[in-house]
């Protein structure tokens, strides 16, 4: 029997799961207020709705009879989720625990409470009473929207008279309209990205990266991630724990997982997020990629709540990553430029614009041109081509 689904959002990161429920001869439903994203035009049927409405998509959810929701690459949308899943008894994790986990200021409330380590950190509605917190803090401190995804709205601060402008931009990217202001935590070595997938409450499948950054330009907006993670195995163990006693906490049961966490240089763990939804960036096809275990194929079987106790850990073989491409400067987009040395490694690319089209600078991943999946021959040129990007790929800008 054909089931019916609803994706909430269809962006360029979104379509494949949306792809994968068509080709399985499911009833694709897509919703965003968007309705020129890509993934709209693989659907049987479009809403206009904005993903972060409860309401409004529990009444569609109602009036549609849909067997399953998903929301992929969206901490916004992952809410919505879990709030609609509950109420239609759809297959969900507890609302609540999905609201902490997609809540910087609750997630680390939470992370505090029940020791796990983690910076300190406060939230604000107004900007006169976070000064007093600002002096508080060692500097620099990170500023951030306790909402927001993709890196948008983040800024270190170092001085006071740079919290002001800070705190605006953060509030631009808030729906809530409330910031964080927490230490910078120094971390040892890469911070961690990845994904994992969590099956009857335990985590089965986890898949860690090096996340990168672009030293051009913002330094808190990744610019990709490789696999494997050069981390130790007894440092991996320990985030696989840790993530495990966060589960439990939060009662989490099923679904996918993305990962950021840190070690400090201690080699002590501790979480920067953890999303209950994949990762975006390309992360899952990544994973396909290095591991052969498709989790956009989870994600939606777990939704339509079909068995998944088949999923088990599986290490990369060979080194991959994703690159998301960017602008160093706002402008007119006049092309790519690329090396001798970086074409052979590209093996997916898909650039969203036109020659032509105004840009702007990376600052987020509402910013992003582009992507790529790229191949390595070793993790030596991996992390050496990833980290030093500009010596192989250039976005041409005419100001």
């Amino acid at each position: 029997m054909q089931k019916r689904i609803l994706f909430l959002g269809a962006s360029q990161f979104q379509i494949a799961p949306i792809i994968y429920a068509k080709e399985q001869g499911h009833y694709v439903i897509s919703c965003d207020y968007h309705p020129s994203n890509p993934g709209h035009k693989f659907s049987d049927e479009y809403h206009n709705i904005s993903t972060t409405d409860k309401e409004a998509v529990l009444e569609l959810s109602r009036k549609l009879n849909i067997d399953g929701i998903v929301a992929y690459a969206s901490d916004p949308a992952a809410s919505t989720q879990a709030y609609v899943g509950n109420k239609l008894g759809l297959p969900s994790n507890p609302y609540r625990s999905v609201e902490i986990l997609t809540r910087k200021d609750y997630f680390r409330e939470f992370l505090e409470k029940h020791d796990f380590l983690v910076p300190k950190s406060k939230s604000f509605y107004n900007l006169e009473e976070a000064y007093s917190w600002f002096r508080e803090l060692a500097k620099p401190v990170i500023v951030k929207p306790v909402d927001s995804s993709g890196s948008k709205g983040v800024t270190k601060v170092n001085r006071k008279e740079e919290l002001e402008a800070a705190f605006s931009y953060a509030l631009v990217f808030s729906r809530e309209k409330k910031v964080v202001i927490e230490e910078l935590f120094i971390r040892d070595g890469y911070q961690v990205a990845g994904d994992g997938f969590v099956c009857n409450g335990k985590l089965v499948f986890s898949s860690f990266a090096n996340e990168h950054f672009d030293k051009l330009s913002n330094r808190f907006v990744p610019i990709g991630e490789s696999f494997p993670s050069i981390e130790s195995e007894d440092k991996l163990s320990k985030a696989h724990t840790e993530t495990q006693r966060l589960l439990d906490l939060l009662e989490i049961k099923s679904g996918a997982l993305n990962f950021d966490f840190h070690f400090n240089k201690n080699q002590e763990f501790s979480f920067l997020e953890l999303g209950p939804r994949n990762g975006g960036n390309l992360i899952p096809e990544v994973i396909k990629y290095a591991t052969g275990i498709d989790l956009v194929k989870y994600t939606v079987d777990s939704a339509l709540g079909m068995d998944c106790s088949a999923l088990s850990m599986r290490e990369p073989r060979g080194y991959y990553s994703s690159y998301i491409l960017h602008a160093l400067e706002d402008g007119d987009f006049e092309g790519v430029w690329y090396s001798d040395e970086i074409e052979n490694n590209i093996i997916e690319e898909n650039i969203f614009i036109n020659i032509g089209d105004r840009v702007q600078k990376f600052n987020g991943s509402h910013t992003t041109l582009g992507t790529m999946i790229m191949k390595f021959n070793s993790q030596e040129e991996m992390l050496e081509k990833m980290d030093n990007m500009e010596k192989y790929l250039k976005v041409i800008i005419k100001e």
